[in-house]
């Protein structure tokens, strides 16, 4: 019989080993927790529901710290711990985690469950074609389509919850004066301004002061008390802030539709940095650039992340979120495994569950 890791003398939620896989999407971080802790699996019914059992479970949230911070990871990192789902019509629940805890939706982590899943058979797939993989999050029900080509994931997109604009034009005080935001959901709420607007440009030598400006920016939203969700105090609050600059005209295609070029800077949680271009910070963008007439079903968005890796976004169809229009958008980027790992736990360790250091 195999012991369960959860469980253990030192009294906490974990003696180990603990077995992850590791992946990334467009530079990003994400680690998978197959077998999870029982206080979140045996929870429920829904993923939504085990989200705040975790919150509210100090073991869960010391083996979150075991897995995401230092020396087993680092500020940036990200990951999930794998749950059942809603029902039957999903393949499985994800509850996303980061250094600063549990967060509502997670793009890049979905794109990257996505490919595991077809990669390793647990969602079985033809050796050319596209897979569906149904997800439930706290946020909701999300499903990744995996495109295989020659039995190889080629890619993944990502059809995500309703998108919506949830106010415009709010002005926020900041160290560097007051600057103008619109606030949208993609899955979890963001805040999403140009980055000229602080004298900045979507580049790596100025990340130090994009995670300073999203900090502020986040924490003044949520103080005001700027993003509440209507119907779910659960989504509510900024999570984070997102930093775009045009990359380039719009295009006409042959076609007629048009493809515009973006990049962004998104910081969420407490100053932590994507870097991908942000699933669930693309798809309120594509909220945003619904809303303003500017991408149109059939148009494209090529958006672009401080480190130079793509998604591309679309609106895959129109929708109603509480008699107000909103998108349910589609984002397409690519999902690589990096190793996997057996974290274990020397209860003589002083700097246990871990630490953070920027």
């Amino acid at each position: 019989m195999t012991a369960d890791p959860y469980t253990g003398p030192i009294g906490r939620a974990y003696t180990g080993p603990i077995g992850t896989v590791d992946w990334h999407t467009g530079g990003e971080p994400f680690r998978i927790v197959p077998v999870s802790p029982p206080a979140v699996t045996g929870r429920g019914p829904t993923v939504a529901e085990r989200r705040t059992a975790a919150m509210a479970d100090a073991g869960v949230q010391w083996t979150r710290a075991l897995l995401c911070g230092e020396p087993r990871g680092h500020a940036d990192m990200y990951g999930a711990f794998l749950v059942p789902p809603d029902d039957a019509g999903a393949h499985l629940g994800a509850l996303f985690w980061h250094k600063d805890g549990f967060s509502t939706a997670c793009g890049h982590g979905t794109i990257a469950l996505g490919a595991w899943a077809v990669s390793t058979g647990l969602v079985p797939a033809s050796a050319d074609g596209t897979t569906d993989v149904v997800i439930d999050v706290p946020s909701g029900r999300v499903t990744a389509s995996v495109r295989t080509v020659g039995g190889r994931v080629a890619d993944v997109t990502f059809v995500n919850v309703p998108g919506h604009v949830h106010a415009r034009g709010v002005e926020v005080a900041t160290s560097q004066g007051a600057v103008t935001v619109d606030i949208a959901f993609g899955g979890a709420m963001y805040a999403v301004l140009p980055a000229y607007r602080l004298g900045l440009r979507v580049r790596p030598r100025d990340v130090t002061a994009f995670v300073a400006a999203g900090r502020e920016i986040r924490d003044a939203l949520n103080a005001a008390h700027a993003a509440e969700h209507p119907e779910d105090p659960r989504l509510s609050g900024v999570y984070g802030t997102v930093f775009t600059e045009e990359a380039g005209a719009p295009v006409e295609r042959p076609d007629g539709t048009w493809l515009l070029h973006h990049r962004n800077v998104t910081v969420f949680a407490d100053g932590q940095v994507d870097r991908s271009p942000c699933g669930s910070g693309t798809a309120a963008l594509v909220a945003l650039l619904a809303d303003a007439g500017e991408l149109r079903l059939g148009d494209e968005l090529r958006n672009e992340s401080v480190v130079g890796s793509v998604f591309r976004a679309r609106i895959e169809r129109p929708a109603t979120v509480r008699g107000r229009h909103a998108v349910v958008p589609a984002v397409t980027g690519t999902a690589y495994a990096t190793g996997t790992s057996r974290f274990t736990v020397d209860p003589d360790d002083t700097l246990l569950p871990g630490f953070v250091l920027r």
